[in-house]
């Protein structure tokens, strides 16, 4: 379907504000422009929530800041699941801030703690840095997560664009290395491949907000070199076997690079066995749950979000029969 008219608004505005990526500039210096620009167009977040905790644990080489997320009406005491949360931005840019909006509206559709990670970036921490932090992250919820009123043994993780990409990663990690035990992945919009050459990227349509040369430059930011992206960890969709992991939801946008990528690694997830729900947003671009004020699609991507986190929480079972389908929703 057509791009949705409001999208074109954000995007048009996006342009406006934001400066292009320039492939001559580093990392660095785009990630200054950005905040700067940011600064200008981007208010604090208002959905309220129960409450919000900074605070630094120790990482794979050093310590890491997150941000702890509790939802509204909930008890102080009362252990909540734990969802931890890695933030998109090609592993160069974006930070606990530019996502803080996504988390407080994730944190109280799910009822869940959200802990969120400001793991390392490139390209001064290139891969694997970033999802080392983000693993330690996790492990140290898992050992720790009642100091932050969380219940360890129901834990998930979630992350959007590069964020989703470690996210996936994560769980394969968790897997690999002997755990913790995962409920669920969620995976949205996510990257999971070092090649460029899907339908998606080749003919985008209408994707104003990320194009695929953007996708590129980010990916050569964050690899220490060419040969790593074929890594497993570094391109979860070539993982030998994507068996073993957590049950998936993986939420695509039509108008998105990284669209198939993204419903290529559901589609493995369920070949291996692994129950998996799909959903492609339709009308709409990449980074499109950002926007929740703006865009009905963001709302009920965070509504599916929650429900998905709620009924893995509650099942003692997340084992299922590897079936997965692509669902298309409309704005």
């Amino acid at each position: 379907m057509p791009l949705d008219p409001v999208a074109q608004q954000i995007a048009a505005a996006l342009h406006s504000t934001f400066p292009a990526i320039d492939f001559g500039r580093s990392g660095t210096a785009h990630r200054d422009m950005l905040r700067a620009a940011a600064a200008e167009v981007i208010h604090d977040s208002t959905e309220p929530i129960g409450s919000v905790l900074d605070r630094d644990i120790p990482g794979s080489d050093g310590p890491v800041a997150i941000r702890v997320y509790r939802p509204v009406d909930v008890p102080s005491g009362e252990p909540l699941p734990i969802a931890v949360f890695t933030h998109g931005g090609g592993w160069v840019v974006c930070d606990l801030d530019s996502h803080d909006a996504m988390c407080r509206a994730i944190t109280n559709a799910a009822g869940c703690t959200v802990v969120a990670v400001d793991f390392r970036l490139a390209p001064e921490h290139r891969f694997p840095a970033g999802v080392e932090d983000a693993y330690a992250a996790l492990l140290w919820v898992a050992a720790h997560g009642r100091e932050i009123g969380g219940d360890p043994s129901r834990l998930a993780v979630i992350g959007d664009s590069a964020g989703g990409n470690l996210a996936a990663v994560v769980a394969q990690m968790a897997r690999d290395r002997g755990g913790p035990a995962l409920q669920l992945q969620i995976l949205i919009y996510p990257v999971t491949d070092f090649r460029f050459d899907t339908s998606s990227h080749l003919d985008p349509g209408d994707a104003t907000v990320l194009q695929s040369d953007e996708v590129r430059y980010f990916w050569y930011e964050y690899l220490p070199d060419h040969d790593t992206g074929a890594e497993p960890y570094a391109s979860p969709l070539r993982a030998p076997s994507l068996a073993g992991l957590p049950p998936a939801l993986v939420i695509t946008a039509e108008y998105d690079p990284l669209r198939d990528e993204g419903e290529a690694y559901a589609a493995r997830l369920a070949a291996d066995g692994v129950t998996t729900t799909a959903t492609r947003y339709d009308g709409v671009m990449h980074s499109f749950v950002t926007f929740l004020d703006a865009l009905p699609s963001a709302r009920q991507a965070v509504a599916q979000i929650g429900a998905a986190l709620q009924a893995a929480f509650a099942s003692a079972d997340g084992a299922g029969n590897g079936s997965a389908s692509l669902e298309t929703r409309a704005p």
